[in-house]
């Protein structure tokens, strides 16, 4: 261990936050381009509640984008992906489960974010909540899916989750979420949201520094600067 990299000691201080002006910021991804979605239905019903806390929400529609490595990064619903991502400070994915996992929908709008874009790593301390709509009996496999993606994008998701059991029941004629437990669980895993966002973000980027990281780039900066021969 190289001690002067060490972190240590790890004090209250260290941890404040940084000033943050804006409202917190949210971005949405679902995962379905049926007309009559109801992921899109729960993520805009999330979404509701996330403005009535304060929250400036963005829900990205991922008709017409392409599959990932079949068209260039510049595609422009790519580009759009990629700026929102930047932009957020948290992330509320909802996919429909197909075939016992989340859809290829879903995957695509996560395969197409990378995990570095330079020196910035995009969803790094960002939060995330899960969610999932079911046809058929209540599940949890793609929220489990999403979680572990979750965890490989360096992103801090949250403990609650929403899964929702035959859907197609639990919204009327005009495409809103009928009151039920399943509605109040959307309600209770906003909350819990916005109140991780708000511990994290301001200090996002210290709670996710890492020694290992801080000991490559030392050693990258010192054989950049002992170079025999410039």
């Amino acid at each position: 261990m190289d001690l002067a990299l060490l972190d240590a000691p790890l004090t209250e201080e260290k941890l404040r936050a940084k000033e943050v002006a804006h409202p917190p910021r949210i971005l949405m991804l679902y995962g379905s381009l049926r007309e009559r979605s109801y992921s899109r239905l729960t993520t805009e019903e999330a979404a509701r509640l996330l403005t009535a806390m304060g929250t400036e929400v963005k829900i990205f529609n991922p008709s017409g984008l392409p599959l990932p490595d079949d068209a260039p990064e510049t595609h422009p619903k790519v580009e759009e992906l990629r700026e929102l991502v930047l932009w957020s400070e948290g992330m509320v994915w909802c996919s429909p489960e197909r075939h016992g996992a989340m859809t290829g929908i879903m995957k695509a709008q996560i395969d197409w974010i990378p995990l570095t874009s330079g020196a910035v790593r995009p969803t790094q301390g960002k939060t995330l909540a899960v969610m999932q709509v079911s046809g058929g009996s209540q599940s949890f496999n793609a929220v489990n899916q999403m979680r572990i993606l979750g965890r490989w994008m360096r992103m801090i998701t949250i403990p609650n989750q929403s899964s929702v059991a035959k859907a197609w029941a639990e919204f009327d004629e005009d495409g809103r979420m009928k009151p039920s437990p399943y509605y109040d669980r959307i309600v209770d895993v906003m909350e819990e949201l916005m109140k991780f966002t708000l511990l994290t973000r301001g200090r996002s980027d210290y709670l996710t520094d890492r020694y290992s990281e801080r000991k490559e780039s030392a050693a990258q900066l010192s054989e950049r600067v002992n170079q025999r021969s410039i």
